[in-house]
């Protein structure tokens, strides 16, 4: 039997429920949680030091876009690009040639920033003590015969420009040049392996190689640069196209803002880079103009 005095209760408690299913409209019901925003980045470096920067990063942008964003470190530089083209991840750090093989794999996909040091990069070709071998204007005869690595396979700076170079200054493959060619894997890697005398001459990043010998982590005594690469673009932050439809319009937008105003000085010493600007994907054309010439994407 209902009372009198139940009947305010069940008024209540209708306009509760009533206001939580309003509620739930609006935002597209209980089990639509806020859409997160995943990243990743090329693992040019040892992983302790990448988790450390981009979550970071991720603490950084999750503040500026008020979204949930977070961090996915990957185990390769391919790894990277696949889990761009699965959507596994919307945005990321790349180097120039996994950009442009990120952007290519999903049409619509945007580079919007890059370091302002990544519109005139550099290879450093350094090399053990042992070889006696020192700074010159180009590479000469006097490397010829020794061991040499490359970084990762899918490295700008680590592979396909040091490449582009060799084969442009010896008219032939590396391989031909040196007695043995290797892979380190990432730019912390190939300085360790030089240094140690493991590889005689090797190809990394000058900013790895820079930010190394700042925090006093290059033995000078056993490695020296002996040639630094002619510029070319490389790093950049790239977008699938299809953001703006999960996150709302303009979101791309609102992502290259974030990245152009971050102005923290020990944030952005974790890429290392002094600021970022903003890229569009026409600055990476020489990049693809190399890769296809080498081989190292279809098309």
């Amino acid at each position: 039997m209902t009372t009198n005095s139940d009947r305010p209760r069940r008024h209540l408690a209708a306009l509760a429920v009533a206001a939580v299913m309003s509620a739930a409209l609006a935002t597209g019901g209980p089990a639509m949680a806020q859409p997160t925003l995943s990243f990743s980045a090329i693992p040019n470096q040892d992983e302790t030091h990448l988790l450390e920067r981009f979550n970071k990063v991720a603490a950084y942008l999750q503040k500026e876009l008020g979204v949930p964003v977070k961090y996915v470190p990957v185990k390769s530089y391919s790894a990277a690009v696949t889990a761009f083209k699965n959507n596994h991840i919307q945005l990321a750090w790349f180097g120039g040639l996994t950009g442009v093989q990120a952007r290519l794999a999903v049409p619509g996909s945007v580079a919007i920033a890059q370091g302002i040091e990544d519109t005139a990069f550099v290879t450093y070709f350094i090399a053990h003590s042992s070889t006696g071998l020192s700074a010159k204007p180009t590479l000469g005869d006097d490397v010829k015969g020794k061991t040499f690595t490359f970084g990762s396979k899918g490295s700008t700076s680590g592979r396909l420009m040091p490449e582009f170079y060799l084969r442009e200054i010896f008219k032939t493959d590396p391989e031909k040049v040196f007695s043995r060619v290797g892979f380190s894997g990432d730019h912390t890697k190939t300085l360790d392996l030089v240094s140690s005398g493991a590889y005689q001459i090797g190809a990394l990043d000058f900013t790895v190689y820079e930010a190394a010998l700042k925090a006093g982590k290059v033995d000078t005594k056993a490695v020296t640069v002996i040639w630094k690469t002619p510029p070319y673009p490389d790093y950049n932050w790239s977008i699938r196209g299809d953001v703006d439809k999960t996150f709302g319009p303009g979101f791309i937008k609102k992502v290259q803002d974030a990245l152009v105003k971050m102005n923290d000085p020990e944030l952005l010493a974790t890429f290392p880079r002094t600021k970022f600007i903003p890229a569009a994907n026409k600055d990476y054309q020489p990049v693809e103009d190399t890769a296809h010439l080498l081989n190292l994407i279809d098309g």
